[in-house]
């Protein structure tokens, strides 16, 4: 009788979720499936505010220490911090919160350029909700990591991205000049409070690119740390 193939076991993984958003819990699991089980906590700013701007972001990045306590008594090595934007606008406070977490705390725009880095990708084309300076600091810190944006379109807005339509993801596709999307080697759609699990499979059919999300990432740096090589 033939053994039964050897199944890797799921990973355990913590993520911080900013306490408004409602796609994290709802994208994750649907794309790990029973690969990855994933122990949530929330992060509230103290200003109990959900715009993007400096006051939100901040106030995440202070209340990481205490959700972090919230999954202190389980067993897992690796945290997501699941805003992709206060990675990248606050990279400073960001590595403190990384060299005091006592785990491996791992950012959804680390998780990004992770997933670019193994894939050799180094020009992309930026899609995000974001407000325009918010969205032109995530193209300064691309470039910072090596990664050309070819091309950037943003709809410019500083809440409420739960409820942005897939249509209106798609139409940013048309703000970004064809040569810039020639030249992408990937789409990003960065941010993980906007819905964009179902969009991607067409997006990549029609564009001929692979398209990755925050929030998908965030499941390829989870699932990569289930092989032997993963840290």
């Amino acid at each position: 009788m033939s053994a039964l193939p050897r199944v890797a076991a799921p990973v355990h993984a913590g993520v911080l979720v900013p306490w408004a958003n409602t796609v994290v819990e709802a994208e994750l699991h649907r794309t790990t499936g029973n690969s990855v089980i994933w122990h949530y906590a929330r992060l509230v700013p103290a200003s109990r505010t959900t715009g993007l701007d400096a006051r939100f972001l901040k106030g995440l990045l202070e209340a990481v220490p205490g959700a972090l306590a919230q999954l202190a008594s389980l067993p897992l090595r690796h945290v997501y911090l699941a805003c992709t934007s206060a990675a990248f606008v606050y990279p400073e406070t960001i590595e403190l919160a990384q060299r005091d977490a006592g785990v491996t705390l791992v950012s959804a725009f680390d998780a990004i350029t992770t997933v670019l880095s193994e894939r050799a990708v180094g020009r992309i084309a930026l899609l995000t909700p974001y407000p325009g300076e918010i969205a032109d600091a995530e193209v300064l810190m691309f470039q910072r990591n090596g990664i050309v944006v070819t091309g950037c379109a943003s709809l410019g807005i500083d809440d409420g991205y739960g409820t942005i339509a897939g249509d209106q993801v798609r139409d940013l596709i048309q703000k970004v000049s064809r040569a810039a999307m020639d030249e992408a080697e990937a789409i990003v759609l960065s941010c993980t409070g906007w819905p964009t699990f179902d969009l991607i499979p067409g997006m990549q059919q029609s564009l001929g690119k692979p398209v990755i999300s925050s929030n998908l990432a965030i499941c390829l740096d989870a699932q990569r740390r289930r092989r032997p090589d993963g840290t």
